[in-house]
């Protein structure tokens, strides 16, 4: 895949843990950003594990860990309104709205995220 790659946490952690969809994150994993609200997702996820925030960066070296700013709030909030009949969450969005903002794609296993239609690409890992 060419140009960015935004993770969702979903793509992340099939990554981390061994899942299917991992070998379609994995190459574009070097260079790759998450917003920090999906960063928090899957630290949150891998605490259970034992896996420390410390660790689990330091594994990471090559991912970017984007702020969730002011800008991107606002973005993410507009897009609440034509993707709620989705479930989409706050994190979710965020993710959306830092892909619009670097124009790129997404990466993720959220089938329902998929169906998004709020100008941004979104690839499924399986």
């Amino acid at each position: 895949m060419s140009g960015s790659v935004i993770l969702d946490a979903s793509a992340l952690l099939a990554v981390l843990k061994g899942e299917a969809g991992s070998e379609v994150v994995e190459p574009d994993l070097e260079g790759a950003v998450m917003s920090s609200v999906n960063w928090m997702e899957v630290v949150q996820k891998m605490l259970p594990f034992g896996v420390q925030h410390g660790d689990l960066r330091q594994s990471l070296p090559g991912l970017e860990i984007a702020a969730f700013l002011e800008p991107h709030a606002a973005v993410a909030a507009a897009m609440h309104e034509p993707t709620k009949h989705l479930g989409t969450s706050l994190a979710d969005r965020a993710c959306l709205a830092l892909a619009a903002f670097r124009d790129a794609t997404v990466l993720s296993a959220d089938r329902q995220l998929a169906k998004a239609e709020v100008g941004v690409e979104i690839k499924l890992i399986r």
